[in-house]
C-alpha cells in the first residue's frame, strides 16, 4: 500500500530476507525503497510475505482433502471484531484520502452506523476496557458478543470485501476449512480454522505495544476513523533505509518465531 504522500517513483535496491516459519525457511530477495522508509511503507512487502504462507498452508489443506471453504460472497468472518495494527492504519487512511470526497463520506457514513450499532449493543463498552482486550477468557466472550452484534464491516459491500488487495493482515489469516454455512454462527457451531505457523499481524502488533505504549498494539478496525481524526504517523517511529526497517521486521518475527517454539 503505497504512502499517499509519495510523489514519482521511488529509487530501489535489492534487499535478501530470510523468514522463519513451521521449521523451514522462506529466502530471496526484495526491491525495498533505497532513502529512508518506515515501517508503514514496507507493508505491501510484508503483506506479499503473508501471502505466501496463507498460499502454503492453503495448498497443505488442499492435499490433506480440507480445502479452504473461503469464498468471496460468503462475508460473515466480516462481522468479526478486527484487530488493525496501527500501521495498517496508518496506511489505511492515507489510502482512504485518495478517495473522491463523495466517496470518503460514504465510508464515514458506514463507520458511523456501525459504531452506534455497536455502542447500542454495548459492545463499545467492552472493547474500551483493557481486560476484554487481552485477557484471553474476556476477550473470546468480547468476539463473541460483536459478532452477535451482527454489525458489518464498514468495508464490506455485497458480502465481498471492497478492500481485498490491501485487506488487513488479520483478515487474511483467518482461513476456514469447515463448510461455510457453519459460520453463520461460530460460538454455537463447529467452525474449524487453520493455524497459521506464524502470523504476520502478531509481529506487527509487537512493534505497536512497543511504540504507543499499549498493551494492544491494535485498534479495531471499526475505530479506524476516530483513530485517524489524531493524525498520528506510528511508521515514523519506526524508520530508516528500507533495508534497515526490513532487517528489523524479520529480526523480530525471528525472534517471536523462536519465542512460539519454546
Amino acid at each position: 500500500m503505497p504512502d499517499a504522500s509519495t510523489d514519482g517513483p521511488v529509487a530501489t535496491v535489492k534487499a535478501g530476507f530470510s523468514l522463519p516459519v513451521a521449521g523451514v525457511f522462506l529466502q530471496g530477495t526484495v526491491q525495498v525503497p533505497a532513502g529512508r522508509t518506515t515501517l508503514t511503507q514496507l507493508l505491501p512487502i510484508i503483506q506479499n510475505f503473508e501471502n505466501v504462507i496463507v498460499g502454503r498452508v492453503a495448498e497443505e489443506a488442499q492435499r490433506a482433502g480440507t480445502p479452504i471453504s473461503c469464498r468471496a460472497g460468503c462475508g460473515a468472518c466480516c462481522r468479526q471484531l478486527v484487530p488493525l495494527n496501527i500501521f495498517e492504519a496508518e496506511a489505511l487512511t492515507g489510502w482512504m484520502h485518495t478517495l473522491p470526497e463523495a466517496q470518503q463520506a460514504a465510508l464515514a457514513e458506514r463507520f458511523h452506523r456501525a459504531l452506534s450499532a455497536l455502542r447500542d449493543a454495548g459492545v463499545i463498552d467492552k472493547i474500551l476496557n483493557n481486560e476484554h482486550v487481552i485477557e484471553e477468557g474476556p476477550m473470546t466472550q468480547l468476539a463473541i458478543d460483536y459478532f452477535h452484534a451482527g454489525v458489518a464491516c464498514p468495508f464490506l459491500e455485497n458480502e465481498s470485501c471492497a478492500i481485498h488487495p490491501i485487506r488487513p493482515l488479520a483478515c487474511r489469516e483467518y482461513l476456514v476449512v469447515s463448510p461455510p454455512e457453519l459460520c453463520q454462527d461460530p460460538s454455537v457451531n463447529d467452525v474449524r480454522g487453520v493455524q497459521l505457523p506464524l502470523k504476520l499481524s502478531r509481529v506487527l502488533h509487537t512493534f505497536g505495544q512497543e511504540i504507543a505504549q499499549d498493551p494492544r498494539g491494535w485498534i479495531p478496525l471499526v475505530f479506524l476513523l476516530a483513530w485517524a481524526r489524531g493524525g498520528q504517523r506510528p511508521g515514523e517511529l519506526v524508520a530508516g533505509t528500507g533495508e534497515e526497517v526490513l532487517r528489523r521486521f524479520l529480526d523480530k518475527a525471528a525472534e517471536m518465531a523462536r519465542a512460539e517454539k519454546e
